[in-house]
């Protein structure tokens, strides 16, 4: 017997041995894996644009075309400049258009402090300085973005001009969606799970970096998905303080809402009228920020406007734009007529 107790305890050995060099052959293979690819992928997709110094770490800003009022893109909830790649190209060709990563996404670096909206304003406004892209600005932003850029009006409201708020969050969005449909911790369990697998390419191996290599270029990276997941936890916070911001007074905007007509296949059929008419509700709410402002419905679009009906994004940006002109040239034309 003590033979036979000694033999066996010499197998399990080896098999725990075994089975811990497997998992660090197989760690090992996937690192390899993702940094290989990561690394084609940003060869055959270049980052466009600059990296600037903003206070010890870098942002990534891309801007393209000529003529002011220069057009800021802000991108949603974990999404890189990339999420304008059809929307951008036709700006540039009418006015000088800017998109940017947030702190942590795409190519920007990390940063120390708290990823909510207030300091996602002040991070911006940080980065056109030093871009030396001048004020005023046409604000454009998509979805969690809307947070960013209301509370960029709100505390500079003279660099400001206009606004296109795409399908954008309502600071009431957390309370008055089903409960079902909110930001949860389960939203949360999924993006730490991606967060940490990035390294060894689980996420890349199961196809949750995205569907292009320009995508996968500047958003499959551990940074960018710990970023994303990091607004996601803090959205509660940002919504209140974009709930104190006040409202945007005369400035031209346009609101674009997704269009609530349509149905979502993968959600009972009440829960997804109840969404769509809370939703159309706040969209309206935020049409009524200024005094000036619109709404547009996207017909047959869904949230990511900017990609399904990528027009009538451009039209709005043109639309404000040409309003924010006209207004600069009244005092002109006023002071022109006095002489």
């Amino acid at each position: 017997m003590p033979y036979l107790s000694g033999d066996l305890r010499s197998w399990s050995s080896r098999i725990a041995r075994g089975a811990a060099v497997l998992i660090v052959v197989a760690v090992v293979s996937g690192a390899l894996y993702q940094n290989v690819l990561l690394a084609r992928d940003r060869r055959a997709n270049p980052m466009p644009g600059q990296l600037i110094d903003v206070g010890g770490y870098r942002m990534h800003i891309y801007c393209a075309g000529q003529g002011s009022p220069p057009v800021i893109l802000d991108s949603g909830q974990g999404d890189s400049y990339i999420s304008w790649r059809k929307v951008q190209p036709e700006i540039a060709k009418f006015v000088s258009v800017c998109s940017y990563d947030r702190v942590g996404l795409g190519y920007s670096e990390p940063s120390p402090r708290p990823s909510t909206s207030r300091v996602f304003a002040e991070e911006l406004h940080e980065l056109l300085d030093a871009a030396g892209v001048a004020p005023p600005y046409i604000l454009v932003a998509h979805s969690f973005g809307g947070f960013n850029v209301r509370l960029f009006a709100s505390r500079y409201r003279s660099e400001t001009a206009g606004m296109v708020l795409v399908d954008s969050g309502h600071p009431d969005q957390p309370k008055r969606m089903p409960q079902q449909l909110r930001m949860n911790a389960e939203f949360v369990r999924q993006g730490k799970l991606l967060q940490f697998t990035e390294p060894i390419g689980i996420p890349r191996l199961l196809g949750d970096c995205g569907d292009s290599a320009a995508i996968r270029a500047a958003e499959c990276t551990f940074n960018h998905m710990r970023e994303s997941t990091t607004e996601l936890e803090m959205v509660g916070e940002s919504a209140n303080e974009v709930g104190a911001a006040g409202d945007l007074g005369d400035m031209a905007l346009i609101v674009i809402s997704h269009d609530t007509s349509q149905r979502r296949p993968d959600l009972p059929e009440e829960l997804d009228r109840t969404r769509n008419q809370v939703w159309a509700q706040m969209q309206q709410e935020l049409s009524h920020l200024s005094t000036n402002g619109t709404l547009v419905i996207a017909k047959g679009s869904g949230h990511d406007v900017q990609n399904q009906r990528p027009e009538i994004v451009i039209e709005a940006v043109h639309n404000v734009v040409n309003r924010a002109r006209e207004k600069s040239a009244s005092p002109e034309r006023d002071r022109d007529q006095k002489r």
